[in-house]
């Protein structure tokens, strides 16, 4: 009811205008009154205040139901110690030491490491580094405890907001659900109040902090004047493969240390001093299909060995669920020349049959001006690229954040949009498109406008001091 009372309003506006206008009580009304003696026109008061009334009422209605603006006031990310800096050698020397991997599965690590567009500089936590390879639960505490409270403090100092005023938290961390839970962590970090309305989001994956997001802006619509804090972060400590599977390596490969964290209001004064505002949140799930669900799944190797198996398939599941995403997207987003020749097209192929004509693709660089792909490996960017015709310099942010940091799970689309803002490329109006994959399997996409141009000067973000060394060249070889 309410969604057709929003879809449908400003129609009835209009409708109810033109009614008061054709049944107005004017005594010897006509053209000429109108533009040349409009004070000598009578209404009848009777009529004045009923219209008056059903003008009120219908402003209300509308004001109600529709969505309080979601604004982001800002976001940190997490940049781990130096002592934290794993690079390929280091890598492959603890793997090496680990005593658990043939000779056969060490040469596949080395050739997916070259060619997996990660770098020198990524990092990874104590417990797995540590040599002998023995991580406990301890461990995973303290790695989610560094990230967690390192990421969340800076965010603190960014803000003029006190813990005690947060009503909303989610936290999202797919592969380490502890008891008590991540977010009962930071309740009792922060001491934050005990009618929070607190969330710990596991098993999603790497599209899980758009999850938690468009989670978060569902509970701001509700409840008024109210911060909501978003933190997504990721844990390796306990989920490094250490078998001899070739699907379960990859994974090794790519993964490494990050976090975010983000704060949301609903207060209209916040807009000012605010650097977004969150315009849509479109999710899609396409797991009924068996392949889709079972492209990304943690398990045990014949061994008893735990880790997480990426399918042949994930590839074609991921540009599947892609093109499901975007054909929601695109008519919210797409200027309406785009729209035109996406339904042309659509229309020749299906009504009139003409089989050679190809499908449309619509150009969202129209759309937008900023792109923050999900930096889930080299493979994954080059065909979001190729789907989406997007250009070198669109894709900068998303290589950059793959090779500097690793695939941070569901934060790197945050590092993403902190290398944009260093660069000083977000100005007041830009539209930024964050696009997240994760198991189940999900495509999930966020889209933001910019509220005031970024100043790098004035912006403490995990780039800044080395941002002038980017970008750098990376091979254009086959990739993972």
């Amino acid at each position: 009811m309410v969604s057709k009372i929003k879809s449908n309003m400003h129609f009835f506006l209009l409708f109810l205008l033109i009614t008061i206008f054709i049944s107005t009580k004017v005594s010897d009304f006509s053209f000429k009154d109108l533009f040349d003696d409009c004070k000598n026109v009578q209404f009848d008061p009777i009529w004045v205040i009923t219209n008056l009334i059903i003008l009120v009422l219908v402003a209300t209605i509308y004001f109600q139901t529709k969505d309080r603006p979601i604004y982001l006031l800002n976001f940190s990310c997490y940049k781990p110690d130096n002592t934290c800096k794993v690079s390929k050698q280091r890598f492959m020397y603890s793997c090496n030491a680990a005593g658990t991997f043939t000779e056969e599965s060490l040469e596949f690590l080395r050739k997916v490491l070259e060619k997996s567009g990660v770098g020198e500089e990524t990092y990874l936590p104590e417990g797995v580094m540590r040599i002998p390879f023995n991580p406990c639960m301890a461990d995973a505490r303290n790695e989610a405890e560094e990230i967690i409270f390192g990421t969340t403090d800076e965010l603190f100092a960014k803000i003029n907001v006190k813990p005690n005023d947060i009503g909303v938290l989610v936290v999202n961390c797919s592969m380490f659900s502890p008891t008590p839970s991540l977010s009962a962590m930071i309740v009792n970090r922060y001491k934050l109040r005990s009618n929070i309305m607190s969330y710990n989001i596991s098993g999603m994956g790497c599209s899980a902090g758009v999850i938690s997001l468009d989670l978060a802006r569902n509970i701001l619509q509700v409840h008024k004047n109210t911060y909501a804090l978003v933190v997504s972060v990721e844990c390796g400590t306990l989920s490094s493969y250490t078998g001899n599977e070739k699907s379960m390596l990859v994974s090794n490969c790519l993964f490494r240390m990050g976090g975010s964290a983000i704060l949301l209001s609903n207060k209209r004064s916040d807009k000012r001093r605010s650097k977004y505002e969150l315009i849509h949140t479109i999710r899609t799930h396409t797991g009924a299909d068996d392949k889709s669900f079972t492209s990304v799944t943690q398990k045990e190797d014949c061994e008893g060995n735990l880790g997480i198996c990426l399918s042949k398939e994930l590839m074609i599941v991921a540009g599947d669920a892609l093109k499901a995403n975007i054909t929601t997207l695109g008519p919210l987003v797409l200027p309406i020349s785009e729209k035109i020749l996406f339904i042309c097209t659509l229309v020749a192929k299906k009504i009139f049959k003409v089989k050679k004509l190809k499908p449309y693709i619509p150009d969202f660089k129209l759309a937008f001006e900023h792109f923050c792909i999900h930096a889930g490996g080299k493979a994954v960017l080059d065909g979001v690229q190729k789907n989406l015709l997007l250009t070198e310099w669109h894709m900068e942010p998303s290589r950059m954040t793959l090779f500097r940091f690793g695939n941070t799970s569901s934060t790197s689309i945050w590092y993403e949009l902190a290398y944009t803002e260093a660069k000083g490329r977000v100005k007041r109006g830009d539209r930024v498109w964050q696009i997240a994959f994760g198991s189940g399997f999900k495509c999930n996409s966020a889209v933001w406008r910019a509220l005031r141009t970024v100043n790098p000067a004035q912006e403490n973000n995990p780039w800044i001091d080395e941002i002038q060394s980017f970008p750098v060249d990376i091979p254009r070889e086959k990739c993972v």
